[in-house]
């Protein structure tokens, strides 16, 4: 017969127990992005018949989805105190499959395949585009996970693949329809040729991960948060798109600032910060 515990004991035991399910739920955001980046997957190779752009436009909202996954996994494993090596390593695999594989899926799908089929060459552009996309992506997360600890938190180096992918995804929400004309196809070929240099590029990225240190910097990102929210209700499809080009424009002006020598934003101060596990 099982000793009957007393009072403390059972306390203790509920402890330990919610303690482990802490360790779990990290993770299981991490999976709830590679759920949607698979989706995405799914719903790009569904893209046929008819109506296309409504297929297209559920993978390229689901790789956003996956994006805000991303985004709780790292804050939630910080906030619970349950990061571990495991989750670290879990997040980079998840990223290549929901930032690296789908979106390169979905771009192939939406503006080479169609036009393909009678334009053997913009086929090859297309997937040597998607592929140049892929590739990069695994190289930025390679090269993060070597440099964690060695460059300052406040930056990413290179663009970060999640915002890759939203560079593409915001692309197809703002037109789902697939372009009509090889010329249209070639200048998709190119941001996707771009946004793989970009983030394989030593250029900084404001990260956000640091929370806000004073109540005047609270102050400033709540608003611009409610700025944000409201920018997408009145933009709605379009907010994607212009939220993405201005941001790279916004950090390229940025990093040509720091080289001219002006110092109105810290520039990085690498091997100073502490190590993050967040991509």
């Amino acid at each position: 017969m099982r000793p009957r515990l007393s009072p403390e004991e059972r306390r203790a035991r509920r402890q330990r127990a919610m303690r482990r399910s802490m360790f779990v739920l990290p993770s299981s955001i991490t999976m709830a992005s590679v759920f949607c980046g698979f989706s995405s997957v799914v719903m790009s190779i569904n893209a046929a018949g008819a109506t296309p752009e409504r297929y297209f436009l559920w993978a390229a909202g689901l790789l956003v989805l996956a994006g805000i996954f991303d985004g709780l996994d790292g804050r939630v494993a910080r906030a619970t105190n349950t990061a571990t090596e495991f989750g670290v390593q879990l997040d980079s695999l998840a990223d290549v499959i929901s930032f690296g594989m789908a979106p390169a899926i979905l771009a192939y799908r939406y503006g080479f395949f169609q036009l393909g089929i009678h334009d053997s060459q913009l086929r090859a552009v297309g997937w040597a585009a998607c592929f140049v996309f892929t590739a990069c992506g695994a190289l930025r997360l390679a090269r993060f996970n070597v440099q964690v600890g060695a460059v300052d938190s406040r930056y990413f180096v290179g663009l970060p693949i999640p915002a890759g992918a939203a560079c593409v995804a915001s692309v197809i929400i703002w037109h789902p329809t697939p372009p009509a004309t090889s010329g249209h196809a070639y200048w998709f070929a190119a941001e996707l040729f771009l946004v793989g240099l970009l983030m394989v590029s030593t250029i900084r990225f404001s990260s956000f991960k640091k929370s806000a240190t004073s109540p005047r910097a609270a102050m400033v990102t709540n608003l611009s948060i409610v700025l944000l929210l409201a920018l997408a209700i009145l933009f709605q499809q379009r907010f994607f798109m212009g939220f993405f080009a201005g941001y790279i424009a916004l950090m390229l002006a940025m990093n040509l600032a720091w080289k001219a020598g002006w110092r109105g934003v810290e520039p990085p101060q690498d091997g100073v910060e502490e190590p993050e596990i967040v991509h």
